[in-house]
């Protein structure tokens, strides 16, 4: 199979003004995306994007490939990833575009597609918009050129859908929320659907300037939001990403709760209403403590890569309806095609609601064991993994866990990155394992 030049496990992503993510080659790729996706009657493409600041200068350049190409487009403006998703569904659209780098900080950028069916482009659209970057780039007759429009009322949209994934005989009256959308896409859609089920809303990550998406708030921050949940009296808070696909919590006491926990929850949920369940759908990142606490529902448990991409696959392989990461990446696939935090953080309330209980009581039936990861700034793109000491020491490091515990190290599938991740019973070992593995992966790195 080709090898991807451009394309990673999510879209293209990097620093803004490098090679890929810059003005000229977005615009070539807006032009080679519409020679793919946007051809033939009704090619219309959808543009939305994070608050970062270099998404108006991503904006215009996509603007300008595509409408070079021939393709109509509805700018939808600041929008989370998995509301575009569900939006090019609604409008028939030949394809979305998000222009995000998700949890990254402001000075990265990324563009991400979804297909007409709202799901992730595959394999073979990806490789033919790279055979078209290949080509150069020629204009359409003026007659012939796209149109562009703004689409007004794309919040409400979308707002009304993600209410609509609530059941309709509960309310959230009574709650008081702490809501963090990260500075982020969601600061305009979140606390109004949640006000509007009848919370009560505490906003944090809701005031972007452009430059403070991520920092300091959100799921890759998410200690700040579970103090605000001490300090408010608070039920529960809420931490979404940079762009909407990732959700993690925190309980009334300020005790975070990650993805593993949440999709337990709303697994069990699902199981008791007897709601079609099948196999729910995991990483090599997920801890053993959720695979157990499924098996004593009865329900089957499997692994697949690090990513959403890899998980839907698999869903839709194995007929499933659910499936997650640690950081928050949860799929409902009964409710719609990507991951989606608010709708995950929704179908975890409507658990919560159902069984007047607290998110500290059911998420506690998730025994998490120690699980340490550690992230090598990777300075090339060598495979490390592959260099016989390397792999030594993983052999050497299962070989002392003794089955009771996991390694795994991969290269990360968004940034220049080695992840090393141990897992196991005794706390203290993990810890030891993971640093000394982390310590070969730099003396590699230092090698050349």
């Amino acid at each position: 199979m080709q090898t991807r030049k451009f394309f990673g496990t999510d879209g293209i992503r990097g620093r803004v003004g490098d090679a890929i993510i810059s003005p000229d080659f977005v615009l070539k790729l807006g032009w080679a995306a519409g020679r793919v996706l946007g051809q033939g009657e009704g090619g219309m493409v959808l543009i939305g994007k994070d608050t970062r600041i270099s998404g108006y200068l991503f904006e215009s350049a996509l603007e300008a490939g595509l409408v070079a190409a021939g393709v109509d487009i509805r700018l939808i403006g600041p929008m989370p990833t998995p509301g575009v998703a569900y939006l090019t569904r609604t409008f028939r659209a030949a394809s979305g575009i998000v222009i995000t780098a998700s949890h990254n900080p402001y000075q990265d950028n990324g563009i991400k597609f979804f297909s007409a069916d709202g799901d992730k482009l595959p394999d073979d659209l990806e490789l033919a918009i790279e055979r078209e970057l290949e080509r150069p780039l020629r204009t359409v007759e003026a007659a012939a050129l796209g149109k562009v429009r703004r689409l007004e009322d794309a919040s409400g949209r979308y707002i009304e859908f993600c209410k609509g994934t609530f059941p309709n005989a509960m309310s959230l009256h009574g709650y008081k929320l702490v809501v963090d959308c990260a500075h982020g896409a969601t600061y305009g859609i979140a606390p109004h659907v949640f006000e509007e089920l009848g919370a009560e809303v505490v906003r944090l990550g809701t005031e972007p300037d452009g430059f403070n998406i991520n920092r300091e708030v959100g799921s890759t921050c998410p200690e700040n939001m579970a103090r605000m949940v001490v300090e408010v009296g608070a039920d529960l808070g809420i931490a979404f990403d940079g762009d909407g696909d990732r959700v993690l919590m925190a309980d009334a006491k300020g005790q975070l709760v990650d993805g593993d926990q949440l999709l337990y929850v709303i697994a069990k949920a699902r199981s008791a209403a007897g709601a079609p369940l099948g196999t729910v759908v995991g990483t090599q990142m997920s801890n053993l403590g959720l695979e157990h606490a499924l098996g004593r529902l009865g329900v089957d448990f499997v692994r697949t890569r690090v990513g959403d991409r890899f998980i839907m696959e698999r869903l839709k392989r194995d007929g499933g309806f659910l499936g997650g990461e640690p950081s928050g990446h949860i799929i409902c696939r009964d409710r719609t095609t990507t991951g989606d935090g608010i709708v995950a953080a929704l179908q975890v309330l409507a658990a919560i609601a159902e069984t007047e209980s607290t998110l500290a009581e059911l998420a506690a039936r998730v025994e998490r064991y120690p699980q340490v990861l550690i992230n090598v700034p990777l300075p090339d793109h060598r495979d490390l993994l592959s260099e016989p000491a390397l792999r030594d020491a993983v052999d050497q490091a299962e070989r002392e866990l003794a089955g009771e515990g996991r390694v795994l190290l991969r290269p990360s599938g968004t940034e220049p990155l080695i992840r090393v991740m141990v897992e196991g019973v005794d706390g203290g070992r993990v810890r030891a394992t993971a640093e000394g593995l982390a310590q070969c992966v730099r003396e590699q790195i230092a090698r050349g």
